[in-house]
């Protein structure tokens, strides 16, 4: 079996060395070789609307997938012609839009953020008199990790934000005075069969996640982000892992994003669940039984963002498992690499995740 993945982030690289032991075969796609994922596997390189490339890549594998959100639908749609790819386009263009994805989750009931379309400064004077401040001006496309937003508290920064976010499709979308984060990743596969790993509380730094851990023992939450989450996999028929990220607010979930492949939010599952999200992204798109999403304990991550730890300091802490993404040059934002730990009790686990929070 042959799986080929267009993105050779260091999510990719991880479903390839998740491949590895199943002996499942993996080869890239990225417009350069020196990437995480083109240090452990075969890689193409080419433009991501190279369609030639991508579709005689896709005619040696067996499925495609992919590892980030970025790619052009339309070269998936090409790559469809040959092979199978998993998700399916379709749930990537609704991720890539942020109105289609409010939308979305409003239409299947999923509680979300008023919100509003903009596309000229007039819009956004109406979306804030109709949903009022404070709020958030996002750009509907390409926004990650906290890029493309502008944060409106008063009338002052009205005109601030429209500066910085105006000329391109926008949307605007209530604030919401939340307690804490969480996600829920789900697997499902082409035969049906679907898996829930426990939920997931999230700290995130500057739009950028900072730290996790699970499971977040909330039978009521863990059922109602099951439901969320299930209406979104029946809706597209959907084969692989989803990720779903949630604000806590009053103790009820309101949605905020979805990711339609592996997610940052579950690399605890590495070391901490009895099947990772990567080994069980594989088997759902091959078609294999997905394997437990039990959790082995009480895990704990720590991403490295800007730079890592010194190797010596961070292999003396006990229980560490240490994930370097293989990227050459550190600069401020980029994702360098994380570390679990998992431990029996989840105190022990918070002691132990705060010792990792002092290594960065």
């Amino acid at each position: 079996m042959k799986v080929a993945i267009v993105g050779a982030g260091q999510l990719g690289r991880m479903l390839a060395q998740a491949a590895y032991p199943l002996g499942i075969a993996t080869e890239f796609y990225d417009k350069s070789a020196d990437t995480p994922g083109g240090q452990v596997a075969p890689i193409v390189t080419g433009e991501f609307d190279d369609l030639a490339k991508l579709t005689a890549l896709a005619g040696r594998a067996d499925v495609v997938t992919f590892d980030w959100e970025n790619v052009p639908v339309a070269s998936l749609e090409a790559m469809r012609r040959a092979t199978p790819v998993c998700p399916d386009p379709g749930v990537l263009a609704v991720a890539q839009d942020r109105l289609l994805e409010k939308t979305l989750f409003r239409d299947l009931g999923i509680p979300t953020p008023p919100f509003a379309p903009v596309d000229l400064r007039s819009d956004l004077a109406a979306a804030i008199r109709r949903i009022g401040r404070p709020g958030i001006l996002k750009t509907r496309r390409f926004g990650y990790d906290g890029k493309g937003q502008a944060r409106i508290r008063t009338a002052r920064d009205d005109d601030r934000a429209w500066a910085a976010l105006g000329g391109e499709p926008l949307i605007y979308e209530g604030f919401v005075d939340f307690t804490r984060e969480v996600s829920l990743i789900a697997a499902r596969s082409r035969r049906g069969e679907r898996a829930y790993y426990p939920l997931t509380e999230n700290v995130h730094e500057h739009g950028i996640l900072a730290s996790s851990s699970s499971p977040c023992r909330s039978p009521r939450l863990q059922a109602a982000a099951e439901r969320h989450v299930g209406a979104i996999l029946e809706r597209f028929g959907y084969t692989g892992v989803l990720a779903v990220e949630f604000f806590v607010a009053k103790g009820a979930l309101i949605a905020n994003e979805m990711a339609p492949r592996v997610h940052n939010s579950g690399h605890w599952t590495i070391e901490g669940a009895v099947t990772s999200q990567f080994e069980n992204h594989l088997r759902a798109i091959l078609g294999l039984p997905l394997g437990s999403t039990a959790a082995r304990g009480h895990a704990g991550m720590v991403n490295f963002v800007g730079r890592v730890p010194r190797l010596e300091r961070a292999l003396a802490e006990p229980g560490l498992h240490l994930h370097l993404y293989g990227k050459r040059e550190a600069r401020p934002g980029r994702k360098l690499g994380h570390a679990t730990v998992v431990a029996s009790t989840a105190k022990a686990r918070d002691r132990a995740l705060g010792r990792l929070l002092r290594l960065r």
